[in-house]
C-alpha cells in the first residue's frame, strides 16, 4: 500500500490527518488479520522515525525518504513524488509485492512510475477527486493545477480503481474511466470499537448535545452548524478535532469559529475541544443526541458511519458518500450543504422526537454492519487476488513469447 501523506501512525485531527489515515490504518490491519502480508509506504516527516515500524500482525509501515523529513502540507508534496517513486522501485525490486494499492492521487503517480517497469499490478483508491473539490471550493481549492489531469490519466493507467462509493464511480466515468475496471468497495468501520454499548462521556445536565467530529477546515461546514445552533435553543455543540486542546486558540479556523459563535450569541453553547484520541471517540459519539456531518462536499463520510455504528442518528449534507451512507428519514436526515436554516430544522426535528431519534439510532447500527472491516477487507483482498493472478498470467505469457 502506498499512502504518501496519510500515515497510519499519524495523530488524527490535523489539517491533513483524517479519514484517509484511518482508512489506510484499519484496512492494513484487517488485511493482515486475513493473513496478507502488508507494507504501507508513507513519506517520512520526522528524521527520528525508524525506516520500518511493525504496526500490527503482518503489517509494516515503511517510512520513505522523499523531500525534507518534516511535515509538509499535502498540496505541496507533488515535487517529491519522483523521489518517492525511486524509493518504491528500489524496495519493490528487493522484495516484490504481488499487488500495489495506492491511496490518493499523488501516491497513485509514485506507485505507477515504480510499478510499470516491474509489470506490477496496481490498484488505486482516490479518496477524493480534484474535479469535485474544484467544483465545490472554487478559488479556495489549494490543489496543484496538475491534479485533475493526473487523476484522469490514472483512471486509464491503473489496473483497477477501487472507488469507495457509487457517486465516486459516476464521477470517474465522467472523467472517461472504464466502468469495467472500477470496483466499489466502501470505507470500513471498526464495529468492535464503535458500538452502542460502552462508556459514555459525561455531559452537562439539562441540555441536548450535538457533536461534530472533524478537522478544522472551512469546507467541513462547521461554521454552518454553529450558525444553525442559533435557531435551536437549549442545545450544546461540541466540535472535536484540530490541534491539541492547549493549541486550539492558535488555530486560525478555531478563532474564526469562536468569533462567529460570539456574534451569534451562542458562544456559551459551543465547545471547540481540539484533538480527541481515537480511543475516546466512541464515548464522545455515544454522548451525543445527534452527530452533525455537514460538509460542503465529502467523498465518503466516515464519521457518519461511525456515529451510526454507535447507535446515534446523523444530520448530514446530501453530498458524495454521505448521500449514500445515511438513509434519509431512517438513520438520520439529509440536508443541502451550506444551508444553516435547513440544518437547524433537521436538528430540531430529530431532537424534538425521542422515539424517532431512538429508532434512527437502532436503524443506523444495523446499516453500519455492512461497513465492518472484515467484510471490506475481504472485498479488497478479492480485488488484489484477481489482479495478482492476472498479472502472473501476463508475465508468464510474456516470458513464453520472449523465449
Amino acid at each position: 500500500m502506498v499512502s504518501e501523506h496519510a500515515s497510519p501512525l499519524a495523530v488524527l485531527g490535523g489539517v491533513d490527518a483524517g479519514g484517509q489515515n484511518v482508512h489506510v490504518a484499519d484496512l492494513a490491519r484487517a488485511l493482515g488479520h486475513l493473513g496478507a502480508e502488508v507494507v504501507v509506504h508513507t513519506r517520512r516527516d520526522d528524521p527520528a522515525l525508524p525506516r520500518q515500524v511493525e504496526f500490527a500482525p503482518n503489517v509494516t509501515v515503511d517510512h520513505v525518504d522523499a523531500g525534507p523529513a518534516i511535515p509538509v502540507p499535502k498540496d505541496r508534496l507533488l515535487p517529491f513524488m519522483p523521489a518517492f517513486a525511486r524509493e518504491l522501485s528500489v524496495a519493490w525490486r528487493r522484495d516484490r509485492p504481488d499487488v500495489a494499492h495506492s491511496h490518493f492521487w499523488m501516491s497513485g503517480l509514485a506507485a505507477l512510475w515504480a510499478a510499470r517497469p516491474l509489470e506490477l499490478p496496481l490498484a488505486h483508491t482516490y479518496h477524493a477527486l480534484g474535479v469535485v473539490k474544484r467544483r465545490n471550493q472554487g478559488r479556495h481549492d489549494t490543489s496543484p493545477p496538475a491534479r485533475v489531469g493526473a487523476e484522469r490519466m490514472l483512471a486509464g493507467a491503473v489496473d483497477r480503481v477501487v472507488a469507495t462509493t457509487a457517486d465516486e464511480a459516476f464521477e470517474l466515468a465522467q472523467l472517461g474511466a472504464d466502468l469495467d475496471r472500477i470496483t466499489v468497495v466502501p470505507c470500513g468501520v471498526d464495529l468492535g470499537h464503535f458500538r452502542p454499548d460502552g462508556p459514555v462521556e459525561l455531559r452537562r445536565p439539562g441540555r441536548r448535545r450535538v457533536v461534530v467530529l472533524s478537522r478544522l477546515v472551512e469546507r467541513k461546514g462547521i461554521g454552518n452548524v454553529i450558525a444553525a445552533l442559533a435557531e435551536v435553543p437549549g442545545v450544546e455543540l461540541v466540535v472535536a478535532g484540530g490541534p491539541p486542546a492547549g493549541m486550539v486558540d492558535d488555530d486560525v479556523e478555531a478563532r474564526r469559529f469562536r468569533a462567529m459563535a460570539t456574534s451569534l450569541g451562542v458562544a456559551d453553547r459551543v465547545e471547540l475541544r481540539g484533538a480527541v484520541s481515537r480511543e475516546h471517540v466512541p464515548a464522545l459519539l455515544r454522548s451525543a443526541d445527534v452527530v452533525a456531518c455537514c460538509p460542503w462536499y465529502e467523498p465518503f463520510g466516515l464519521v457518519a458511519v461511525e456515529a451510526m455504528a454507535c447507535g446515534v442518528p446523523v444530520v448530514a449534507s446530501a453530498v458524495g458518500g454521505l448521500g449514500e451512507n445515511v438513509v434519509d428519514g431512517v438513520t438520520g436526515l439529509l440536508v443541502p450543504p451550506r444551508q444553516p436554516r435547513r440544518i437547524a430544522e433537521a436538528l430540531a426535528a430529530v431532537l424534538g422526537d425521542d422515539e424517532r431519534r431512538r429508532a434512527m439510532g437502532t436503524a443506523g447500527r444495523r446499516r453500519a454492519e455492512r461497513f465492518g472491516w472484515e467484510r471490506v477487507a475481504e472485498q479488497t483482498l478479492e480485488v488484489a487476488t484477481e489482479l495478482a493472478l492476472a498479472g502472473a498470467r501476463t508475465r508468464s505469457t510474456s516470458a513464453e513469447w520472449s523465449s
